[in-house]
């Protein structure tokens, strides 16, 4: 038979091998988990490139006449993990106003996030999805409309005398107020 004293020794040299590798194990696990949460989280810490002002068109392009013109706005986009140059990032619509002054305001309607089109026999922007209807600032037209606040402006800067840049900028739809999407 066993010698009683050896068994508890015997255990207990089981104990701490089963001890010992659990620990080494956590050790070699934790090692490439350290290393690959910083890059996991990477993408939350950059900030994005976009918010500048862009160059549009030329003065010139625009009519004197007060019609709205719809323009893309290319510019450089950055999101979590990719960089694009020169790719489309939303549009507006530019009015030419008393003399050099410039209206910007944003396609996309505050109530859904559907793009409102120029209608000139109204004189004004319709949203095809809800029928929101704005005058030609962009201010709601029909009490009616479901639309919680005007069509988003945006600043406009004339640069040399005749080259028009906008500050782009989108909104959440469905707020009452102006807020930024981020």
């Amino acid at each position: 038979m066993d010698n009683p004293a050896q068994v508890p020794n015997a255990n207990r040299r089981e104990f701490f091998k089963a001890a010992s590798a659990a620990i080494l194990s956590g050790l070699a696990a934790a090692v490439p988990l350290a290393a690959g949460i910083p890059v996991f989280l990477d993408p939350l810490r950059r900030k994005s490139e976009e918010g500048g002002p862009v160059r549009v068109t030329n003065l010139e392009a625009l009519p004197a006449d007060g019609v709205p013109h719809k323009y893309t706005i290319i510019s450089n986009h950055v999101d979590a993990w990719n960089r694009y140059s020169d790719v489309p990032i939303g549009a507006v619509y530019l009015r030419r106003t008393a003399g050099d002054k410039v209206e910007a305001l944003n396609v996309v309607c505050p109530h859904a996030g559907c793009f409102v089109d120029f209608v000139p026999s109204r004189a004004g922007f319709f949203c095809p999805c809800h029928n929101s209807i704005f005058g030609l600032d962009g201010k709601i037209a029909d009490p009616r409309s479901p639309a919680p606040r005007a069509m988003d402006s945006l600043p406009v800067e004339i640069r040399n005398g005749n080259e028009v840049w906008v500050t782009f900028q989108n909104f959440r739809a469905g707020h009452a107020g102006k807020v930024p999407v981020t």
